[in-house]
């Protein structure tokens, strides 16, 4: 995690339950709920499409063990897998941070 953000760009999407839903509303955060991503129905590239829209995914405690089940592989591939997000955690702080972390894959030898 860097002090600045060397990114400010990165787009980051909520997937959360109604309360996160309505606080990424009211902070104007793209999100989705469980529904929207019932309709992607693990269509592979619908799920391809939205893991490129976005940098990175948020996900609500309560749906980040549905959401290989219902979104299948395609985010993990794409080495987007939602960082998890609290009730108790401020969602713009949440937000920030995850755009001042940076990944890195090591090469492996």
């Amino acid at each position: 995690r860097l002090k600045s953000t060397p990114r400010p760009k990165f787009s980051v999407c909520l997937l959360g339950d109604q309360q996160h839903c309505d606080e990424a509303k009211a902070v104007d955060i793209p999100h989705m709920d469980i529904e929207a991503l019932k309709k992607l129905n693990k269509n592979k590239k619908l799920v391809k499409k939205l893991a490129k829209k976005y940098d990175a995914f948020l996900a609500s405690e309560s749906l980040i063990k549905q959401i290989p089940r219902i979104l299948g592989p395609g985010l993990n591939k794409a080495g987007k897998f939602p960082s998890l997000l609290t009730h108790n955690e401020n969602l713009v702080a949440k937000v920030d941070e995850v755009k001042s972390t940076i990944k890195f894959q090591m090469k492996k030898v």
